[in-house]
């Protein structure tokens, strides 16, 4: 008798399992399909977020949602490093807020060193899944000699920030790096500037040195490395 209603016991908690909710994970939507990570996408010297917007709009278009698409504003004006520091604090807001484990980051020319400098010294390598640089550089650029401030002055090639930036790897940690330069940005030079060690370094066509940010094959590339 005892053994038929602990049978009967037990058939009814088995039947009643699918009807209890299951917990949704952080990295899936509520249909359970999987989403991507946020990404945070950095803008370089004497810009803002919204050169973004175009390519921002693409990842929306492509199923990324809304407030996985951070376009974030900083002062540009401040040391990388400095910068570094306050890109830490906002990755961990949009982590916070998304409910994701990790990051990916999408930079333009400037932001590609102090997501970098993030990376390398402030713990990123964890909270960063993938990482792209559009015409970032890496290695400096000569035209950072006509513009002042501590941004510039670390942008030249041979500075200081640079060597210790590109001192041992250059692409530390678990994310999966990659690299876009065009053969006609006339910003970064020289144009080997762009690539790394150990990153994916791509050659787009002949587009201008804001053009990356904008052009549909570039974001198509880009996208794809992200998933």
């Amino acid at each position: 008798m005892i053994r038929t209603l602990l049978r009967s016991s037990s058939a009814l908690l088995l039947a009643l399992v699918p009807l209890l909710p299951v917990p949704a994970s952080a990295a899936e939507d509520q249909h359970g399909t999987a989403r991507p990570d946020p990404v945070v996408f950095v803008h370089g010297w004497n810009s803002d977020g919204s050169t973004w917007q175009i390519m921002a709009d693409r990842f929306r278009a492509a199923g990324w949602p809304a407030d996985h698409l951070d376009l974030w504003t900083y002062d540009a004006t401040r040391s990388n490093a400095t910068t570094a520091a306050r890109l830490a604090e906002e990755i961990d807001r949009v982590l916070e807020r998304t409910g994701a484990a990790r990051v990916d980051l999408v930079t333009h020319s400037m932001g590609a060193l102090s997501s970098r400098h993030y990376l390398k010294n402030l713990g990123g390598t964890a909270k960063v899944d993938a990482w792209v640089s559009l015409a970032g550089p890496n290695h400096g650029t000569d035209a950072a000699r006509w513009c002042g401030g501590a941004p510039c002055i670390e942008m030249r090639p041979g500075s200081e920030f640079l060597s210790a930036l590109n001192s041992g790897d250059e692409t530390p940690g678990s994310p999966r790096y990659a690299t876009w330069r065009s053969p006609c940005d006339m910003v970064i030079s020289p144009g080997s500037s762009v690539a790394l060690n150990g990153a994916v370094n791509n050659t787009t066509a002949c587009l201008g040195h804001s053009d990356l940010q904008a052009d549909q094959r570039v974001y198509e590339e880009v996208k794809k490395h992200l998933r």
